[in-house]
């Protein structure tokens, strides 16, 4: 998972220059942007970013998690997902519908987490009412707004939580819940998530070839918006 960004206009690259990645489809040109805004040691090969003193930029074996943090976390997060399925399903634009059932959804395996927490550990579940209601409340807006803009935020937010998300989740889970493995890191549904992953990829390099150049860069200059949003709910965390 990757922490708050930096802008990075693309006001000195003219249309007719080649972005890095175009070669291989809009997702890559995306990835690209993201693995930038990554510090150095969250991506060793790609990261540029310069680390700053914010909880989840600091090496793993320093975070102090909470079970109290991890559910709120949790609670925030579900807002987010929330939002973003009834987002897609909810016909704001046509490209949306591509993107329902695409097998990365977390709703429901935070439903199921939530409620472990909720009984197992017989804990008060909080309300949403920080940074996941914030980001959930911006995406509803973006959604109608902007569609490339908001699509930037789908591929960060569900991309990020399968890779780095997940390693945080184990290691969280290690320090402080005994090393269980919650629901929001598996991925069942449509044939696991590398075939998700990849078809959702391919819809998303679909939906961008219908976009102009400046539809693409708008998108790609949302990186660091989502870099920023998802980084405040990590800080739940630790």
């Amino acid at each position: 998972m990757h922490a708050a960004g930096h802008g990075h206009g693309h006001g000195s690259t003219s249309s007719t220059e080649r972005r890095p990645g175009e070669n291989k489809g809009f997702v890559e040109e995306m990835r690209f942007v993201a693995m930038k805004l990554h510090t150095r040691e969250q991506a060793p090969k790609e990261g540029e970013k310069k680390a700053e003193k914010v909880p989840e930029q600091k090496p793993m074996a320093q975070w102090q998690p909470t079970k109290e943090g991890y559910l709120n976390f949790l609670v925030e997060s579900k807002a987010v997902y929330d939002a973003m399925e009834a987002i897609v399903a909810s016909n704001a634009d046509p490209m949306y519908k591509a993107f329902i059932d695409c097998g990365l959804e977390r709703s429901e395996a935070l439903e199921k987490d939530i409620e472990w927490f909720r009984e197992t550990l017989e804990m008060e579940v909080p309300e949403a009412k920080g940074a996941g209601k914030e980001y959930a409340e911006f995406l509803k807006n973006l959604a109608k707004e902007s569609p490339p803009r908001f699509l930037c935020h789908f591929y960060n937010v569900y991309f990020a939580h399968s890779a780095g998300g997940k390693m945080i989740g184990r290691k969280v889970s290690e320090m402080i819940l005994d090393g269980k493995e919650l629901e929001f890191y598996v991925w069942n549904k449509n044939g696991g998530l590398e075939k998700s992953l990849a078809e959702v990829k391919e819809k998303l390099n679909e939906a961008a070839e219908k976009w102009s150049r400046e539809e693409k860069d708008v998108c790609l200059e949302e990186t660091s918006k989502s870099f920023q949003l998802s980084g405040a709910l990590l800080r739940l965390i630790a």
